[in-house]
């Protein structure tokens, strides 16, 4: 057991080292954000800020730096904020996390009991229509169902907010366009676990016994169902994180996602770099419970 932890912890530093460097990559080959923070200011001037902040080295050094400064937790001062770039991301994260945090609930609420219902009643006018609903669901863009939503609710209806964070109505369209995108494959994931596993032995033993049907679907038959859920929640966790910088976007909500887009435009390279590094290591440590909870919901992985 302890081997698999430290095996899961070494390759959640190589993914973090990883899209650090990716990151710089792109980064530094996007643009000079010299001409963006000085447009007007003579060439001179200008060789003198890229020299001062060091972009002129090799850029195998500036990664080499950028690495030491970031295990220090040190990302540098914003390019325009003129603050440290990592305080201004955690200060956006409880937003977004929570954004997330919420679009996963609802997708769950929704994906486990009609996925259930589509697995016990196969083939039925159910079953077909959340089939359709699911195909409707893979096929619409986060930042086009936003804005179908604010057309109807906001604009339309006038019942909920078009933009910001200062009131609980204003999570209702940001939260259920963002479950839009992970609710279709969780359904379809626990419908087509809960058909393998409901006529197995020991499902048709309990109902041998004389248990409820419900009761034998929710304590035997949905336990078992749910470890490929376990697995591919953790996944969609992730793509939601990355889809809430859309939603973000769409709604104005002033999450680390808006950040980092305003932080792109204007080639702010610490936000950027900070904003995904706290990203892909919120991913990365969410991959690595997935990991624990699983090997505690199968024996079997902590025998192998």
């Amino acid at each position: 057991m302890l081997t698999l932890v430290v095996r899961r912890v070494v390759r959640l530093l190589v993914v973090l080292a990883g899209v650090s460097l990716v990151t710089f990559a792109i980064l530094h080959v996007s643009g000079d954000p010299v001409s963006l923070m000085m447009p007007e200011a003579p060439e001179s001037d200008r060789v003198v800020l890229r020299l001062n902040m060091g972009f002129n080295d090799p850029l195998a050094l500036q990664f080499v730096r950028f690495m030491g400064n970031t295990a220090r937790g040190n990302f540098g001062n914003s390019f325009f904020h003129r603050e440290p770039a990592l305080p201004l991301v955690i200060a956006r994260i409880p937003t977004t996390l929570l954004l997330t945090v919420l679009a996963m609930a609802l997708s769950l609420a929704i994906a486990v009991p009609v996925g259930i219902l589509s697995a016990v009643r196969r083939n039925s006018l159910f079953d077909h229509g959340a089939t359709l609903a699911v195909f409707f669901g893979t096929s619409m863009p986060v930042f086009w169902t936003g804005i179908m939503l604010i057309l109807l609710f906001a604009v339309q209806l006038r019942v909920l907010p078009v933009s910001g964070w200062e009131s609980w109505g204003a999570l209702v369209l940001p939260t259920f366009t963002l479950a839009t995108f992970s609710t279709p494959l969780l359904l379809r994931i626990v419908r087509s676990s809960m058909l393998e596993v409901i006529n197995l032995d020991y499902v048709r033993t309990a109902r041998a016994k004389g248990v409820s049907e419900w009761f034998v679907i929710c304590r035997h038959a949905l336990i078992n169902a749910a470890l490929p859920l376990v697995t591919v929640a953790g996944l969609q966790f992730g793509l939601l994180l990355g889809g809430a910088i859309v939603t973000e976007t769409v709604f104005a909500v002033p999450g680390v996602g808006r950040l980092i887009v305003g932080a792109i435009r204007q080639l702010d390279f610490p936000i950027v770099q900070a904003g995904v590094f706290i990203i892909a290591l919120i991913v990365v440590m969410v991959n690595f419970a997935v990991d624990l909870l699983y090997i505690w919901l199968n024996p079997q992985i902590r025998v192998r």
